[in-house]
């Protein structure tokens, strides 16, 4: 993946270059004829394009923002309404994530967001004991995070 990104770089100042153009515009037309090179060759690469990845981190700090902003939102009007009427409660979650480095992305997004703090993850690494601010149920907190965070790392890691 970097080797791409370094010979898609290399193209887009060749282009420069032969043209004399030191300018912005010049570079960034060199840059998407890298790309398009790179995309049309990446059959012959061994690994696969590198924008796909690039592309998975943009739609994970996407989804991030998101929650982001449902969570803060669902917290504030938690704490303004007069009587309180949320059900805290802890669970225990199972990833299918294997990397020490998933792992803690994952717990380190649950903490970021309002409402869901990670307290602890086993030694396996199998098992996250998260504590929700309102737990309803469950299984439908762990089929969200699963669904959301876990699949949006899978597509980063393993894409």
């Amino acid at each position: 993946m970097a080797i791409q990104l370094l010979l898609n770089l290399i193209i887009a100042f060749v282009w420069m270059f032969l043209y004399n153009d030191w300018s912005t515009p010049r570079f960034t037309v060199g840059y998407l004829i890298g790309i398009l090179s790179i995309g049309l060759f990446s059959r012959f690469w061994a690994h696969e394009f590198y924008l796909k990845r690039f592309w998975a981190v943009v739609k994970l700090l996407a989804l991030f923002a998101k929650e982001l902003f449902i969570s803060s939102f669902v917290v504030m009007l938690q704490v303004i309404r007069p009587r309180l009427s949320i059900r805290p409660g802890i669970f225990a979650y199972k990833t299918e994530l294997k990397t020490d480095w998933e792992i803690t992305l994952l717990s380190c997004l649950i903490c970021l967001t309002p409402g869901t703090l990670t307290l602890d993850v086993s030694r396996d690494g199998q098992t996250l004991y998260i504590h929700a601010m309102d737990m309803e149920d469950e299984d439908e907190l762990s089929a969200q995070i699963k669904g959301t965070f876990e699949k949006a790392i899978r597509g980063v890691t393993r894409s």
